[in-house]
């Protein structure tokens, strides 16, 4: 039995925004990133739960672990952050609304999708979200 050359699907402008196969595509990637993800969170929770230099006599090994541990905290709270968002991907993909813009309804497009799958604005709506939040900043 010979084994044939899978080809890697990529959602196309051709076929139907959202139809079946785009969805899969996007369902599948998410859910991929979101085992990858959790695995990694949990391999460095198991790993700080090991390195433990807080008990160590040296003042600069014990600063050292804090300053990794906060590092690493961080990382994992972006992570978790990234899963909820990757959460609520999924659940648009189930309720029908993926792959649409939370701001006007419009087609977020293909190609913003497979470059940020948890992306919820269309460029238009993200460029001016950026525009006012840097107004704001400023003021």
């Amino acid at each position: 039995m010979t084994k044939k050359s899978v080809k890697k699907y990529t959602p196309s402008t051709k076929e139907k925004y959202m139809c079946t196969k785009h969805k899969k595509y996007f369902s599948d990637r998410l859910t991929s990133w979101r085992k990858e993800i959790i695995k990694s969170n949990n391999e460095s929770i198991l790993l700080n739960n090991l390195d433990d230099n807080v008990a160590s006599a040296d003042i600069v090994d014990q600063a050292s672990s804090q300053t990794e541990k906060s590092v690493e905290l961080r990382a994992s709270n972006r992570r978790r952050k990234l899963v909820n968002k990757i959460d609520h991907a999924l659940k648009k993909l189930k309720d029908g609304t993926y792959g649409y813009c939370e701001e006007t309804g419009e087609a977020i497009g293909l190609k913003r999708l497979i470059a940020r799958p948890i992306a919820t604005l269309s460029i238009e709506a993200q460029e001016r979200h950026e525009k006012e939040e840097k107004i704001f900043i400023e003021n």
